[in-house]
């Protein structure tokens, strides 16, 4: 196991993800098209989640904990109902959700998690 830290798709501000002794920590994923409604946007971010994830060497079932960030908590059935399509229940992993004021108006869910790697 790599005591290095290795830093993925980086810059001043921020890393996507950083790798460090077996485990990989992603930042804040937001949906990529802030037009679509809190299903489209959490289905976006779950996709970027599974890309950086692989790029990392792990995958979703790896996801030990999340913390999932919700514009309007009343909106949180339909960001349940994309997150509930994307995980299987045999994985998943320790999650809170929590109302908070997000980057942008249009920003309904913003999610981090952190995952094992693949041995």
């Amino acid at each position: 196991m790599s005591k290095d830290i290795i830093r993925y798709e980086y810059d001043q501000r921020l890393s996507d993800m950083v790798e460090y002794a077996g485990r990989l920590y992603l930042s804040g994923q937001v949906g990529e098209d802030t037009s679509a409604d809190m299903k489209g946007q959490t289905a976006s971010i779950l996709q970027q989640i599974d890309k950086l994830l692989a790029r990392g060497g792990s995958d979703k079932s790896k996801i030990l904990s999340a913390v999932v960030f919700v514009a309007d908590m009343r909106l949180k059935p339909a960001m349940d109902e994309a997150w509930l399509a994307w995980m299987e229940a045999k994985s998943s992993p320790a999650r809170a959700t929590v109302e908070a004021r997000l980057g942008s108006a249009d920003t309904l869910v913003e999610i981090m998690c952190v995952a094992a790697k693949s041995p």
